[in-house]
């Protein structure tokens, strides 16, 4: 025991002897300084950083700050109305319920769609749209679309689920309505959902206009007028919670409505071109003589353009677009047919104005017209002809073929091209809708230009009854004759009366001043076309109650053999025969003006129905008592 006491006491002397007191003391000193150092420099690191954030970017974090607790979104305006002659609505804009998603809001975009389609219908179409749209410029936290119109059932399932569906939001939304669905589906036109190629169009400005907007006016007034119809666009800033979803408005700039448009259309008028076209493809155009308003312009068939608002399903749109009798296709402006007889009055007044003929002119009429030195025979309408004593009152009265050949040949194409252009001919009318056609009102310059052909001197009988390489539309013809019946003044066809309630500016083309009682002897004639026994529209007399004027025409689908005969029944039903009429009324003091084409409809008469219907209609919005009972 001893011995290790002492061996211990020997150990302890030993490491007494060799700890260095004035080097751990340094270390330790060292240690120190190295640690204030550290935490001096993590200090001044944080001034630093905390200098940046409060004091150099203190404006744009709070910015940012905002931005996530606050979300700037337009508010779409209220498209302006389209109203008729009397105030009432043919197009208007109708509340619907909209599915749309945050998509900055959504975590996972496929498994979301996947969910809202377990919930609603969503079709191939829906989803094909919605990435279109994603891919388009928007505003950071605007809501993209995904299903227009959802059904109450389709509502409530959302509404219930919508706590657990970050960024789907249900929102109410108006968009386009046309009550009378396909009755002015080619005058109105339709809005549809603006596409990428009108997006990539859009400048600047437009592009904020059109921010939160998601239709745009794709054809007729819609589109013509889609500058004054859109507004101005509002904004809303929305305060969020956490996950995005909106909280209360915190402050809001309220959109402008667009303007509305007044027409000088009319519901009942065309209402009656509807009703009396029905089930036959042409169309019906109905001007004001004092103002150039057109009343009615129907094009038949026609469609619903409801179905394109929200965009229409690739079953519904295959069924129009292949549907053999075109019913989106407006032939009030777009189709172009031979207007055969119904130029006689213009052309016959052309004769006496240039002095070819006078009203004691007359040809003698055996059914057929030759040329010297041409073996062609060109025939009359009526077999065994007019007889001898054909003058201007009789060819109009009678729509002699004959007379007008005769005349034609004498005018010749240049007196006849320069005489039409007064009334319109082979010219845009500037209809206040796009894509209106000019027509063909030939001249030499066009035959040679066109055809690469010489003008040939049967081609003046041709176009002396409308035929041939003639074509006007519908809506020409109704400005032609209203310049006729308004004795020689070309007013410019306008549907737009008002705008934002200011009026719009009627334009006079053209007035061609003739002398007086070259004007009275067409009057008569077109007035007995009607009211005379030997009128060829003297069936439309039956229970008239107001004088009409016109003249009826027959326009060649097929050419018939020089020997050969029209016979109805060996064509199919798309070969015979167009029937047109063209008139004004009352004709003491004429105040609607209408043409009428019948496709394939042989008898002019059932096309001057269409047209008696449609001015009694007029008449007894102005004149209900007097007009009450016409038919």
């Amino acid at each position: 025991m001893l011995g290790s006491a002492a061996n211990k006491s020997s150990y302890d002397s030993d490491h007494h002897h060799f700890k260095d007191h004035v080097s751990e003391h340094r270390l330790f000193k060292r240690r120190v300084v190295v640690s204030l150092l550290l935490l001096l420099a993590a200090l001044l690191v944080l001034i630093l950083r905390f200098h940046t954030l409060q004091i150099e970017q203190y404006e744009d974090y709070v910015t940012q700050s905002d931005n996530n607790r606050l979300q700037v979104r337009p508010i779409p305006p209220n498209r302006g109305l389209l109203i008729d002659n009397r105030g009432r609505i043919i197009a208007e804009n109708k509340a619907i319920r909209t599915l749309s998603l945050v998509v900055e809001r959504v975590d996972d975009l496929d498994a979301t769609l996947k969910e809202l389609s377990e919930l609603v219908d969503i079709s191939t179409r829906n989803t094909e749209n919605f990435q279109k749209a994603l891919k388009w410029r928007r505003r950071p936290y605007e809501p993209v679309p995904l299903k227009f119109k959802l059904s109450d059932d389709e509502v409530a399932r959302i509404a219930v689920n919508e706590h657990r569906l970050d960024g789907v939001e249900l929102t109410g939304q108006l968009v386009r309505y046309y009550p009378y669905h396909d009755l002015f589906a080619h005058v109105l036109g339709y809005v549809g959902r603006i596409d990428e190629r009108e997006q990539g169009r859009f400048d600047e400005k437009q592009k904020q206009l059109y921010a939160g907007t998601q239709s745009i006016g794709k054809i007729g007034l819609e589109r013509f007028y889609e500058d004054d119809l859109l507004g101005l666009v509002g904004q809303e800033k929305i305060e969020t919670n956490a996950r995005g979803r909106a909280l209360r408005a915190v402050d809001s700039l309220a959109p402008q409505a667009g303007n509305d448009v007044e027409l000088f259309l009319d519901i009942d008028v065309q209402k009656k071109a509807a009703e009396l076209m029905q089930g036959r493809r042409g169309a019906v155009v109905a001007m004001e003589l004092e103002t150039g308003g057109v009343i009615s312009m129907l094009s038949a068939p026609s469609f619903d353009p409801n179905l394109f608002v929200t965009g229409i399903s690739s079953k519904d749109y295959r069924g129009l677009n292949e549907n053999l009798d075109l019913p989106m296709f407006n032939r009030a402006i777009q189709a172009q047919y031979p207007p055969g007889s119904t130029l006689k009055p213009m052309l016959g007044l052309g004769g006496l104005e240039n002095k070819i003929i006078s009203e004691y002119s007359r040809v003698r009429d055996p059914g057929w017209y030759q040329l010297e030195g041409d073996d062609r025979l060109y025939r009359d309408w009526k077999k065994g002809g007019h007889g001898h004593e054909v003058d201007l009152y009789k060819a109009i009265v009678q729509s002699c073929d004959i007379f007008f050949y005769d005349l034609g040949h004498r005018m010749g194409v240049d007196l006849m091209h320069a005489f039409g252009e007064y009334f319109g001919l082979g010219e845009r009318t500037n209809i206040d809708i796009p894509n209106e056609r000019r027509g063909l009102w030939p001249s030499k310059e066009w035959k040679r230009n066109v055809r690469g052909l010489a003008w040939y001197p049967g081609n003046n009988l041709n176009m002396s009854i409308g035929q041939g390489d003639v074509l006007a539309t519908p809506l020409q013809l109704a400005a032609m004759t209203v310049a006729m019946a308004n004795q020689g003044k070309f007013i410019e066809p306008r549907l737009a009366k008002r705008v934002a309630g200011k009026e719009t500016t009627k334009v006079v083309r053209s007035v061609y001043k003739g002398e007086q009682k070259n004007w009275d002897l067409v009057y008569k004639a077109m007035k007995d076309v009607v009211h005379s026994p030997r009128g060829t529209a003297q069936v439309l007399n039956k229970k008239l109650k107001f004088t009409m004027a016109g003249k009826t025409g027959t326009a060649q689908v097929v050419s018939i053999a020089q020997e050969g005969e029209y016979d109805s029944e060996a064509l199919s039903e798309r070969n015979r025969d167009h029937a047109l009429f063209v008139g004004y009324a009352p004709v003491e003091n004429p105040l609607i003006a209408v043409a009428v084409v019948i496709e394939n409809g042989e008898k002019s008469s059932k096309a001057g129905a269409v047209a008696k219907g449609v001015m009694a209609a007029y008449l007894q919005n102005i004149h209900p008592l007097e007009f009450a009972d016409v038919e």
